[in-house]
């Protein structure tokens, strides 16, 4: 790549969850098309626009191309989801690399947008990322659709940051 992902749309005073140096990792992983983007535009945060799931919804729901959820929680993990050739990711600061975890094809359950909670991934009763409504708490489990292990250390977290970019080609 040849430029660093430019982040736009965040405001100076916003808590920082993706950084260029996480975006720029992920690139790596995007599909052809969205490996040549320059620019990810900030669509949704809760630092920015406040606690509200339906927001979220509204800020994202115009959105042509794929979208990438990141969360932080209380302990610094962040992990992620993308939206366009699904697939769940975590960040490792200590190695400066992300683990992705692909749709395995064992079901169809990407995403479930409910008013009361989203969640990605699932199969056998459990999510491979859950989150309530009022986006402070959340779950992580291995789940067939990814086939993924659990994003955080424990399987229920704290969610203190998320963030929902788009790109801008």
């Amino acid at each position: 790549m040849s430029s660093p992902m430019k982040l736009t749309d965040r405001r100076s005073d916003t808590d920082v969850v993706l950084t260029t140096k996480i975006a720029d990792a992920l690139r790596v992983h995007l599909p052809r098309r969205y490996k040549l983007a320059t620019e990810m535009n900030l669509l949704y945060s809760l630092d920015q626009h406040g606690i509200s799931l339906s927001t979220l919804y509204r800020q994202a729901k115009n959105t042509k191309g794929p979208i990438v959820l990141v969360v932080k929680d209380a302990d610094d993990n962040v992990s992620f989801f993308f939206k366009k050739n699904d697939f769940l990711w975590k960040w490792n600061e200590t190695e400066s690399q992300i683990k992705t975890y692909r749709w395995t094809g064992k079901n169809e359950y990407m995403i479930l947008s409910e008013p009361d909670f989203i969640a990605i991934g699932g199969g056998e009763g459990v999510f491979g990322l859950w989150l309530n409504s009022e986006l402070e708490k959340g779950y992580s489990q291995p789940c067939p659709t990814f086939d993924n292990e659990r994003l955080t250390p424990d399987p229920e977290f704290e969610c203190v940051e998320l963030e929902v970019w788009g790109f801008r080609m």
